[in-house]
C-alpha cells in the first residue's frame, strides 16, 4: 500500500483528537467512515486508515469489525481552547484573561478589559459593604428569591428604560454577572450543532463560551456602524443560525455604536430568517448619551438583553441580569436555579446599594471625564508611535489599532510578554487574517510611557524579523 507522509497522517489524527476534547465526539460515539473523512480533509483512503489505526494503538479509538471506528475510553475533560495546535500564550484569550489578573505590580496591562483599581468606585463599595452588614439576618443567611433581589430588579428595570429598553422588573433575572447571564442564555437557546454568528472582530470569551455549548460559530465583519448587513443577509440566509450574539453600545473590541438605520436592517433580516439576538450591554455605563440598542426597537420579542455594572464599579462586584421576554422568563430561572440554586443575595442587595446610596451617578460622571481625556492621549499618543486607530470611538475604554503594514500583532504581544508588559493581539478577537495587524488597547491602562516605548521596540523587532 503507497501511504502518505506521516504528518499527513498526524494531521488527520489530530483533528479527530480535538474532536474528541472538545466533546464533538462523545464516548461511544461513531467516527466518520474513512471515505467521508478523506473527502473532508482533502486527503486519501489510506491516510484516514493509518491515523485511525495510530488512535486505536493509543487507546482513543475502538475498531468494531463490520462497524466502523467509535470514541473508546472515559470522556475526557471538555477542552475550551484548540489542542492541535496549542495557542501560543501571547494570543490564547483564556491564557490573556488568567495572567491580566494576576499579574505583579510591575507588569503593564495595556490589554486588559477593565479598569486600573484608582479608577472604580473603591469607597462607594466600602459603604455599600457598611449598610449591606446592617440589613436582617435573614438576607445575609439565606437564598435570594429565584429572579433576584426584588429593589435591584426594579433600578435596572429604571436604568434599561434611560436607555429606551422597556422591561418590567418581572422580566428581569438577577444572575452573579453578565458572563454568567450570557451562559445562561446560550444554554437555553442552543443545541449542540447550532450556529452562531458573532461579530468579526468580537469579545474573545464569546468564542469560548459558544465552544462550550458545542455551537458552531460564523462572523459578520464590523464596520463603524455596526455588522456588515449585507453579509449578515448573506450569513443568515446560507447557515439558517439560531442566534446572534453581539454588543449594544460601545462594541468590544472596536468601540463602534450601532447606527439607527443598521439596526433596524438587522432586526428586520433577524425577523425574516427566525434569529434570536442575544445583546450584550456590559459597557452602557460608559455612554453619556445612549445609543441605539437592539432591545429597545424590538420590545424584547426576538432579543434579550444581558448586562452588569462590573466594569464602572469594580469587578470584585459579581451581578448582573438578564431581560427577556414574559414566556422565557421562568424556564431561564428554572435553569438559574438549576446550575447555581440562584445568585448571590449579598451581592445583589451591595450592587443596589452601590447604585443608589453610594455616589454612583458623580461616579461615574468623574469617570466619563477622565477617560475622555484617556481617549484623546491614547488616540494621539498611538498615531504618533505609528499605529492607526480604525475609528474614534465616542466613549468607553478600548481602541483598536492597526499596526504598521506588515507587522504581526502577534509578534508584538510576544516582544511584550517577554518584558512584562500584556497587549491584546487581534487574533484573540477573530480568526480572520485581517486581524492579524491589530491590537486592543485599554486606554485607562495607556497613560504609562513604557507602553509606547515598549510599542516602538516590538514594532523594530517584529520588523527585523526578531519578534
Amino acid at each position: 500500500m503507497d501511504h502518505q507522509p506521516a504528518p499527513r497522517v498526524e494531521t488527520v489524527a489530530a483533528y479527530v483528537r480535538s474532536r474528541i476534547a472538545d466533546r464533538g465526539l462523545a464516548r461511544g460515539a461513531r467516527l466518520p467512515s474513512v471515505r467521508e473523512l478523506a473527502a473532508k480533509l482533502a486527503v486519501s483512503k489510506s491516510t484516514v486508515v493509518d491515523a485511525y489505526d495510530r488512535l486505536v494503538a493509543e487507546g482513543a479509538v475502538a475498531a468494531r469489525r463490520g462497524s466502523g471506528f467509535f470514541v473508546a475510553g472515559a470522556p475526557r475533560p471538555l477542552t475550551l481552547t484548540p489542542a492541535d495546535p496549542p495557542p501560543e500564550p501571547a494570543v490564547d484569550p483564556s491564557w490573556i484573561n488568567r495572567h491580566a489578573m494576576v499579574a505583579a505590580s510591575d507588569f503593564l496591562c495595556p490589554g486588559a478589559g477593565w479598569l486600573p483599581d484608582s479608577w472604580v468606585l473603591d469607597l462607594g463599595v466600602q459603604r455599600a459593604l457598611r449598610l449591606a452588614a446592617r440589613d436582617g439576618a435573614q438576607r445575609r443567611r439565606q437564598y435570594d428569591e429565584p429572579l433576584g433581589y426584588a429593589p435591584l430588579r426594579r433600578l435596572f428595570s429604571v436604568r434599561l428604560a434611560e436607555r429606551a429598553v422597556l422591561a418590567s422588573p418581572e422580566q428581569i433575572i438577577v444572575t452573579d454577572s453578565c458572563s454568567q447571564a450570557l451562559d445562561l442564555v446560550c444554554r437555553f437557546l442552543l443545541e449542540a450543532g447550532d450556529t452562531v454568528v458573532v461579530d468579526d472582530p468580537c469579545y474573545f470569551n464569546f468564542h469560548t463560551l459558544l465552544r462550550a455549548c458545542r455551537a458552531k460559530t460564523v462572523a459578520v465583519p464590523m464596520t463603524p456602524d455596526g455588522p456588515d448587513v449585507a453579509a449578515l443577509a448573506r450569513l443568515f440566509a446560507d447557515h439558517r443560525p439560531r442566534l446572534y450574539l453581539t454588543n449594544a453600545g460601545l462594541q468590544n473590541p472596536t468601540g463602534t455604536t450601532l447606527s439607527p438605520a443598521v439596526a433596524h436592517r438587522v432586526l428586520r433580516l433577524a425577523e425574516e430568517h427566525a434569529v434570536v439576538i442575544l445583546e450584550d450591554d456590559t459597557f452602557a455605563d460608559f455612554e453619556a448619551e445612549p445609543s441605539t440598542r437592539l432591545a429597545g426597537l424590538d420590545g424584547l420579542s426576538r432579543v434579550v438583553q444581558v448586562g452588569s455594572a462590573t466594569k464602572t464599579v469594580g469587578a470584585a462586584i459579581r451581578c448582573g441580569y438578564i431581560a427577556a421576554r414574559q414566556d422565557w422568563v421562568a424556564p431561564l430561572v428554572d435553569l438559574k436555579l438549576a446550575t447555581s440554586m440562584g445568585n448571590s443575595a449579598t451581592g445583589a442587595v451591595m450592587l443596589h446599594r452601590v447604585l443608589t446610596e453610594s455616589g454612583y451617578r458623580r461616579h461615574l460622571e468623574a469617570l466619563r471625564r477622565k477617560l475622555a481625556d484617556a481617549m484623546g492621549h491614547a488616540l494621539r499618543r498611538l498615531r504618533e508611535h505609528g499605529l492607526e486607530p480604525w475609528i474614534d470611538p465616542r466613549g468607553g475604554i478600548y481602541v483598536w489599532a492597526r499596526l504598521p503594514d506588515g507587522v504581526a500583532a502577534a509578534a508584538v504581544a510576544r516582544y511584550g510578554l517577554a518584558r512584562k508588559v500584556l497587549f491584546a493581539p487581534g487574533p484573540a478577537f477573530s480568526a480572520s487574517e485581517s486581524a492579524r495587524g491589530y491590537l486592543r488597547f485599554n486606554v485607562a491602562r495607556c497613560n504609562e510611557p513604557r507602553v509606547y516605548a515598549m510599542l516602538d521596540e516590538a514594532v523594530g523587532a517584529a520588523t527585523r524579523g526578531g519578534g
